[in-house]
């Protein structure tokens, strides 16, 4: 009976560990990051490892050619389009490499446990 209690008493012990581990671990993974691209670089994103983006770089080479074109009438539709999917493509990107981080990160923090829920709460 007594040993019931040790053990009860040792896993609760385990389980106050493993959330401050946790906690311990989103305060990191907020000062971490990972950058994602499209466009052979023309667009790149920073996000953090709490999926929050950090930063958003767009070429300054490729904007000009597409709002001076050789005709001068500025930018198409088209054109603007085309600059949206860079941007989504590049944060999906980020996102993922984040995803991958995050995943990573938990995996080892759990020393090797498997976490119920985890991969969906990763977006998997």
């Amino acid at each position: 009976m007594f040993e019931g209690i040790k053990n009860i008493m040792a896993m609760a012990g385990q389980a106050k560990q493993l959330r401050e581990k946790i906690a311990q671990l989103q305060d990191d993974l907020g000062r971490k990051i990972v950058e994602g691209e499209s466009g052979a670089g023309a667009v790149r994103v920073t996000i953090n490892g709490k999926f929050e983006v950090v930063a958003l770089h767009l070429d300054r080479a490729m904007l000009l050619t597409l709002a001076m074109p050789g005709d001068g009438a500025g930018p198409t539709d088209s054109d603007l389009k085309m600059i949206e999917d860079l941007i989504a493509a590049a944060i999906n990107a980020a996102l993922a490499k984040a995803r991958e981080m995050v995943r990573q990160e938990f995996a080892s923090a759990a020393g090797g446990l498997n976490i119920p829920g985890l991969d969906k709460m990763m977006g998997g």
